[in-house]
């Protein structure tokens, strides 16, 4: 039986079943399963060697971004540029990598700007410093932008955005994290700020943070929807970039690549939010997990 999966560790409240069976069942997929796989940079060159043809496709999410690199046989020139590798299809017998993160954030924001009717933003501040944060940098290239002022607490070792910000051509300006000052100056002279912080770490910054109207925040936590970040632009008149549109964007862009058959967003975006509003029912009307 044909099968795909979502890959990493965590992986238990991966949304990526509920989105990718979606597309599958609107273009017409039947009799494929999708499963969510526990695998971390160690269990990680077993699984990928013991892949057969059964296999349609992987999303891969964190820790194997980057693991996952070296054990493909070819690497699209926008993964290897970015450093990160999101997904993996398998064809006749070749393991070629992909990055769709990079379309799922453009995509987002592009869609929120529409909707919004303001024009595209033409300066960014992105805060942190790894895969994600690479793919961000990609995108913005895509929108145009192509210096960006990046705050993190560190920006050397592996994965890390300098490395990836040279191999875009694109340009970074460097603020540590812990010049709080110098990251608010950043924020609130910026059209668009991208968060690809975890859960909470930016709570602290978002009280001091002086929004203007109109200008657009992406943050990439999307449970709980409601963060400090999104509560100061929403008070403020600010623009939000649904995280859950760049889930479903990119992982519309994975479909495609999988089964050569674009799915329609509006589809998958309907199962995401359901299946959050199911799981704020089952906590007992707390965040979604």
């Amino acid at each position: 039986m044909t099968w795909a999966a979502v890959i990493g560790s965590p992986i238990e409240h991966s949304l990526s079943p509920v989105i990718h069976r979606a597309a599958w069942a609107q273009i017409g997929i039947d009799g494929w399963e999708y499963h969510r796989l526990e695998q971390d940079a160690d269990s990680l060159p077993r699984f990928i060697g013991g892949l057969g043809g059964d296999c349609a496709g992987l999303s891969v999410t964190m820790p194997c971004k980057q693991a996952v690199m070296p054990l493909l046989d070819a690497i699209d020139p926008l993964a290897s540029a970015v450093g990160a590798v999101n997904t993996v299809v398998p064809s006749s017998g070749v393991l070629a990598g992909f990055n769709t993160d990079v379309t799922g954030i453009s995509s987002a924001i592009r869609r929120a700007c529409s909707q919004a009717d303001r024009a595209l933003p033409t300066s960014a501040v992105v805060l942190g410093a790894r895969a994600t944060a690479s793919s961000a940098l990609a995108a913005l290239g895509e929108l145009g932008i192509v210096t960006s002022t990046v705050a993190a607490r560190r920006f050397g070792g592996p994965g890390s955005v300098v490395a990836a910000s040279s191999r875009l051509g694109v340009s970074i300006d460097q603020v540590l994290w812990s010049d709080h000052d110098a990251v608010l100056r950043a924020i609130s002279g910026a059209d668009l700020v991208i968060s690809t912080l975890p859960a909470g770490v930016a709570d602290p910054l978002a009280e001091h943070m002086t929004v203007r109207e109109g200008q657009i925040l992406l943050d990439v936590v999307y449970s709980p929807r409601e963060t400090a970040l999104r509560s100061a632009f929403e008070r403020n008149g600010g623009i939000v970039a649904e995280g859950t549109d760049m889930l479903v964007f990119q992982a519309a862009a994975q479909v495609q690549l999988m089964t050569g058959r674009t799915p329609k967003t509006d589809v998958m975006r309907g199962a995401l939010e359901a299946e959050l509003a199911r799981r704020a029912r089952v906590s007992g009307g707390g965040a979604a997990s």
